[in-house]
C-alpha cells in the first residue's frame, strides 16, 4: 500500500519546496500561488472528458435524474459544497444535486476512521438515496484510489447509471471503474501530501464547471444570468431585481413592479416585459419551452 502511494504524484515531495519551512512568508505566498496558476492549465487538457460528462448530467435531468457526487475528505466536503450551492443559485431542489461523504453528516467537521475504505458503506450510502438507471454519478477522490469511491461507481454501474470521476493522478484506480474519467494530475504539493491544496483547488473547480454548465444547459441561465436564483435574503432580492433590469434594459423602480407582478420569479418577470404579456401568458410560454426563457420569448 505504501509502495502504491509513493507512486502517486500527489504523495511526491515538491523539488521547489525541499526548504519550505526555511522560507520567509512572502516567499511560502510566492510559491503557493505559482503552483496554484498551473492548475487552469492541467484542466484545459481535460476538457473534452468533462464536456462529455456535462452531456450525461443534462441528459439525466432531463429524464428527472440525478447529480450525484460520492468523495471521502476534502473530495466529499468539496462534492457536498458544490450541491449545496445549486439550490439558492439555479432555484433547484436539494434531490436534484447531491453530495455524498464516506462517514456521513459528521464527517464534514472530524474525520470518520476508516470510512474512506468501505466500499460497502458507499453502497449502502447510494441505496439510502435509491440510486437510478437515470442518476448521473462522480467520484472524487484526489488520489484517485479511495475504496469508497471505488464502490459507489461500481454499483451505480450495475444499476446502469451513468458513472464519471474525478482524480489528481494518471491511471488512477477510480477511472478504471467510470464511463468518463476526468484526471487532472496537478502533481506534488507545495505541503508534500495535502491535497486540499492544487488537487482541492482543481477539484472544486472542475465541479464548478459540471455542475454550472449542466444548469445552463436545462435552462437555468439566461444570457449570463442567473434567473432562477432563489431570493431568499435582502441581498438575492435586490440582485433579482437588478438581474430583470439588466435582462430587459428597464430601470430599477419598473423591475420592482414586475418582480412583485411575477411572484419574486425572475423569469416570469423578463419574459413579461419582453414579450409583453400578462403573468400567466409568460408562466405558460415558460412552461411550453421548459424554462429557457429566450424559447418563451
Amino acid at each position: 500500500m505504501v509502495a502504491m502511494l509513493d507512486k502517486l504524484a500527489t504523495e511526491r515531495r515538491n523539488e521547489r519546496t525541499m526548504h519550505l519551512d526555511e522560507m520567509s512568508i512572502e516567499e511560502r505566498l510566492a510559491i503557493m500561488n505559482a503552483e496554484d496558476q498551473q492548475v487552469p492549465q492541467v484542466i484545459q487538457e481535460q476538457l473534452p472528458v468533462i464536456t462529455k460528462v456535462v452531456e450525461r448530467v443534462i441528459a439525466s435531468f432531463r429524464k428527472g435524474g440525478r447529480l450525484i457526487y460520492i468523495g471521502a475528505g476534502t473530495s466529499g466536503r468539496l462534492g457536498i459544497l458544490d450541491a449545496a450551492e445549486c439550490v439558492p443559485t439555479f432555484g433547484v431542489s436539494p434531490n436534484q444535486v447531491i453530495g455524498l461523504i464516506a462517514g456521513g453528516e459528521r464527517a464534514l467537521i472530524q474525520a470518520v476512521e476508516g470510512a474512506e475504505d468501505s466500499k460497502e458503506l458507499a453502497v449502502t450510502d447510494l441505496k439510502a438515496l435509491h440510486l437510478k438507471a437515470e442518476d448521473t454519478v462522480v467520484g472524487i477522490a484526489a488520489s484517485g484510489r479511495t475504496p469508497y469511491v471505488v464502490g459507489g461507481l461500481d454499483y451505480a454501474r450495475e444499476l446502469g447509471a451513468t458513472t464519471a470521476s474525478i482524480s489528481c493522478n494518471r491511471d488512477a484506480v477510480i477511472s478504471r471503474h467510470a464511463d468518463y474519467p476526468i484526471e487532472v494530475e496537478t502533481g506534488p504539493e507545495v505541503l508534500t501530501g495535502s491535497t486540499r491544496l492544487k488537487a482541492g483547488t482543481a477539484q472544486k473547480l472542475v465541479l464548478n464547471m459540471i455542475s454550472t454548465t449542466s444548469m445552463i444547459g436545462v435552462g437555468k441561465v439566461y444570457q449570463n444570468l442567473m434567473v432562477d436564483v432563489q431570493p431568499t435574503n435582502e441581498k438575492l432580492e435586490v440582485r433579482a431585481k437588478r438581474m430583470i433590469a439588466e435582462a430587459t434594459g428597464v430601470d430599477m423602480e419598473m423591475a420592482a413592479r414586475y418582480f412583485a407582478s411575477s411572484k419574486g420569479h425572475v423569469k416570469t418577470a423578463i419574459v413579461m416585459i419582453l414579450a409583453d404579456v400578462s403573468y400567466e401568458e409568460a408562466v405558460k410560454r415558460l412552461e411550453r419551452a421548459n424554462g429557457f426563457v429566450r424559447e418563451a420569448l
